[in-house]
């Protein structure tokens, strides 16, 4: 796993199919984020066919290629669009493209996967909640700082079994390195980003709505800054916000491009889960100047302070729950109103802040 920046986290975990070759056919699109590599690997792993691939740039639909050598690439998007056995289209297109993209996925009777942020505005996010309700298809986002992180999962199990009894509160921190020059050129200007606060920031409220049981939130304040990258003047760098959930939990999260080149990973993520019983803290991809692993889950409650180390241990649930989902037209892997939830508030999170500098 590529672990200099985010771009390319692509985990790969141990294959655990909820079904049999060729049951749930898939299909990838719009390459334009190295999350569709993460993406596929954990649709694979859960039993799914994948049958084709598209974009625009055939360099990219040739690495796409040599890493999963059994698809087929497609001359257009509507070679999968009007594939009738392609169940779901998984996508990473620019943001601002993203919400496009999936009108056209869920008009040809397909479910959509996309990357995070799922939206770069309020007006996109209400088009597709009005498509959802017209098709009754599916507009999954991929979340990955929870759902493909074996800490963050064993986290939820966690406050699932009442280990550190009711959720209060959470403080979650994203830094991330931005390692300019592997960057593609749509990534320094907002139109197409969208902002720290809508893209990062997105991850960062989704974890807070699931370890809350929160259905909404009210964004308290938020602010944004370019600190260190004047010379790219649309990027923001750093941004931080305040929010309450409906059932009165609270949340302070920070998220950033400022990590340093001496860190052995591309960000120290972590996050800080307080309960009426105890607490946790979650170091999602290293435990700094002592183990470059990551997955460490520290707990303390009544039991006393435990330590679990739980990479390679846990797995990744939602991606076999997302396909059975799909299948049976059901919610357990994630809810659309929470995936829609989540994005609605790091929008109005972005839309809010005030410049910091």
């Amino acid at each position: 796993m590529q672990k200099s920046d985010g771009m390319n986290y692509a985990p790969q975990g141990k294959p655990n199919a909820v079904v049999g070759p060729g049951q749930f056919v898939f299909a990838a699109a719009a390459l334009d984020h190295g999350h569709i590599y993460g993406m596929t690997n954990g649709l694979l792993e859960a039993g799914a066919e994948l049958k084709w691939v598209y974009d625009r740039d055939p360099a990219k639909t040739a690495a796409f290629a040599a890493k999963f050598p059994q698809v087929q690439i497609a001359d257009s998007l509507e070679t999968i669009l009007n594939d009738a056995e392609v169940k779901l289209v998984a996508a990473a297109a620019i943001p601002n493209e993203r919400g496009p993209l999936g009108l056209r996925v869920m008009d040809a009777g397909k479910d959509y996967f996309t990357d995070k942020t799922p939206f770069t505005s309020l007006d996109q996010l209400e088009a597709a909640r009005r498509k959802h309700a017209e098709t009754g298809r599916k507009y999954a986002v991929y979340y990955s700082e929870r759902l493909h992180v074996e800490s963050a999962v064993y986290a939820g199990q966690l406050i699932e079994q009442g280990a550190i009894g009711k959720v209060v509160s959470l403080n979650g921190f994203g830094p991330h390195r931005l390692n300019a020059p592997s960057r593609p050129d749509w990534f320094f200007r907002k139109e197409q980003y969208g902002g720290i606060l809508a893209d990062i920031g997105s991850h960062q409220i989704e974890q807070f709505l699931y370890y809350t049981g929160a259905k909404d939130a009210t964004v308290q304040a938020s602010r944004v800054a370019n600190y260190n990258n004047k010379q790219y003047p649309e990027l923001e760098d750093f941004g931080d916000a305040t929010v309450t959930a409906d059932n009165g939990a609270t949340f302070y999260f920070r998220v950033d491009w400022l990590t340093p080149d001496g860190l052995g990973t591309w960000g120290d993520g972590r996050t800080f889960i307080l309960g009426t019983e105890g607490y946790i803290e979650l170091r999602k991809y290293i435990d700094v100047a002592r183990d470059k692993s990551g997955d460490h889950v520290y707990l303390v409650n009544k039991d006393g302070e435990q330590h679990f180390e739980v990479s390679g241990k846990i797995g990744y649930p939602f991606f076999g729950q997302l396909i059975l989902d799909c299948i049976n037209r059901t919610e357990n892997a994630m809810t659309q109103e929470h995936a829609f939830k989540a994005a609605e508030l790091c929008l109005r999170a972005q839309e809010q802040a005030v410049r910091a500098e």
